[in-house]
C-alpha cells in the first residue's frame, strides 16, 4: 500500500469518535491491550496540516494499545490486519481541551491508520 491522502473534512468536528473502515483487512484482528504495528498519516482536522506520518519515516511503528491516546484504544480493536481505517477524534479522546501543554491540545484529530501486524 502507498502512503494515503486524507481528504479535506467538510462540517463541523465530531464530538464523538468517527471510525471507519477505508480496506477491510482479512487478518488477525487487534486486540483491546495488544501490541499493535503500524502505519499512518496524521492531520489537523480544521486545516488538513499533517502533524505525523510513519510513512515520511520510512518504517511501520509497533506499540501497545494501552499506552496511546484515547481515541487510538478505542478505534484500533477489531481492526484486522491488511486493513485501513480512518479515525476522527476530538480533543477529549486526543490531546485534551486547548491549553492542555500538548501542541495537539484542543485540536480534533484524523488518522489514517493500517494494521500491518497485532502481537
Amino acid at each position: 500500500m502507498d502512503k494515503p491522502t486524507i481528504e479535506a473534512q467538510t462540517g463541523p468536528a465530531p464530538e464523538d469518535i468517527v471510525i471507519v473502515d477505508l480496506i477491510e483487512g482479512d487478518g488477525p484482528e487487534a486486540q483491546p491491550n495488544g501490541l499493535v504495528e503500524v502505519h499512518y498519516v496524521g492531520v489537523d482536522f480544521e486545516s488538513g496540516a499533517e502533524f505525523d506520518s510513519s510513512w515520511d519515516r520510512g518504517q511501520t511503528i509497533e506499540f501497545p494499545l494501552s499506552g496511546l491516546i484515547a481515541g487510538w484504544q478505542e478505534g484500533i480493536p477489531g481492526m484486522k490486519v491488511g486493513g485501513r481505517r480512518q479515525l476522527t477524534i476530538p480533543p477529549e479522546a486526543a490531546y485534551g481541551p486547548a491549553g492542555g501543554g500538548h501542541p495537539l491540545s484542543g485540536r480534533t484529530l484524523v488518522f489514517v491508520i493500517d494494521l500491518i501486524s497485532v502481537g
